[in-house]
């Protein structure tokens, strides 16, 4: 299908066999070993947490086995060392783009050959294409939610945040000689908690905050029932109106608290009112990629000793804005300013966090964009989601 050009500096593959689908422990042990062979030389990789990695795939964890379908594959050179990695899904609520039928890969990682990766997105997008008769294919994504494993990285490539995909920058030109073609860029920006706000987003905080009609609340977790109705009911109405949107409910919402709730800080969660009516939301939390770089990825005993070791003796010096959504109706009334202002003056309080970074924010979010400017924020990181039109397996 590609015309496969000899690197100039290649790392040994040896002979390769064709890329195997994923069955079995040993397989499943190799798939998630792959990064440690790509990234042993690589001082800012953080890896994540093995178990989290497999549980995407698990159907008894991920809920988008509800509604969609997923394969792994692995390339294992003539020594038994597995050299490339990649999985594909496709996900049946947002398959359909237009008059495209669209799929999806991700969790690739590859040595620098571009034999093996052309094998694995050969492998995957054939099983796409014959399997689901998919138009296009998306990628790197998640088969999940895309706050986390989202995008390839292009730019800013230091230590990711946790949930945030980290990559050789090679891996572009991999993408690219395959006909993939950017879809769009995500930019991930970040703000000092050692400095103040700009004075005139402060002075627009403040003014919002003593409204009457304005209430702003930390979230409790005691009181999560609530909030989680009133974070589905911002949600879906805040990106209803995004493309291929769907959307949230609250058993996805419940299965993140639970997961984030051993290293929660409930005055990093806001969420706004008006007139008592749930109308924003912040969901800040603490990066744990300050205390996986000490733990490691294999939270087994060991690692969790660890990492509560290395919670309490170090601390977290920054946390991530994952959401941050207004509902509609509620739009350019300065919520957003309120909302940053609470959860910015809960970080200053706590004097080993230094910054925060915000959760990314596409190319076509202008609003977003312009928030993110207005707070003084810094650009950290690009990541870009790729697409490639695959007529030419469809025949």
């Amino acid at each position: 299908m590609s015309v496969v050009l000899v690197e100039k500096h290649p790392q040994k593959t040896d002979h390769l066999v064709d890329a195997i689908e994923v069955s079995g422990e040993q397989l499943e042990r190799d798939f998630i070993r792959v990064p440690e062979l790509i990234y042993r030389n690589d001082p800012n990789w953080i890896p994540p947490i093995d178990s989290e990695i497999a549980g995407i795939f698990d159907p008894s964890v991920n809920p988008y086995f509800n509604h969609g379908d997923a394969k792994r594959w692995v390339v294992v050179n003539a020594s038994g060392n597995p050299v490339g990695r990649i999985a594909a899904f496709v996900n049946f609520e947002k398959i359909a783009d237009g008059d495209l039928r669209v799929g999806g890969i991700g969790f690739f990682e590859c040595v620098n050959d571009r034999r093996t990766a052309f094998l694995l997105f050969d492998a995957a997008i054939r099983w796409l294409v014959q399997t689901y008769r998919v138009d296009a294919v998306d990628g790197p994504v998640n088969f999940g939610e895309n706050d986390k494993y989202w995008g390839l990285l292009i730019k800013g490539f230091t230590p990711a945040s946790y949930g945030m995909n980290y990559n050789p920058p090679y891996y572009e030109r991999l993408f690219e000689d395959y006909g993939f073609r950017i879809q769009y860029r995500q930019f991930t920006n970040y703000v000092s908690l050692l400095n103040p706000l700009p004075d005139r987003f402060r002075r627009i905080a403040e003014r919002v905050t003593r409204q009457s009609r304005y209430t702003f609340k930390p979230f409790r977790y005691r009181d999560r029932d609530r909030y989680i109705k009133d974070f589905v009911r911002i949600y879906n109405q805040a990106w209803a109106s995004f493309h291929n949107f769907r959307p949230m409910d609250e058993a996805v919402v419940r299965r993140s608290l639970r997961e984030m709730r051993p290293v929660m800080e409930e005055d990093f969660i806001w969420f706004a009112y008006v007139d008592n009516k749930p109308a924003g939301l912040l969901v800040g939390v603490p990066d744990v990629n300050d205390i996986l770089r000490y733990s490691g990825s294999r939270f087994n005993w060991w690692g969790r000793i660890k990492f509560i070791f290395y919670k309490y003796y170090k601390g977290f010096s920054s946390a991530r804005v994952v959401i941050m959504g207004i509902v509609p109706e509620y739009q350019r009334h300065g919520l957003e300013s309120g909302l940053v202002y609470h959860a910015f003056q809960e970080g200053k309080k706590r004097p080993r966090y230094r910054h925060v970074q915000l959760a990314w924010v596409g190319d076509f979010n202008d609003k977003m964009i312009a928030i993110h400017k207005a707070m003084g924020a810094v650009e950290d990181k690009q990541h870009a989601t790729y697409r490639k039109k695959v007529e030419d397996l469809k025949n």
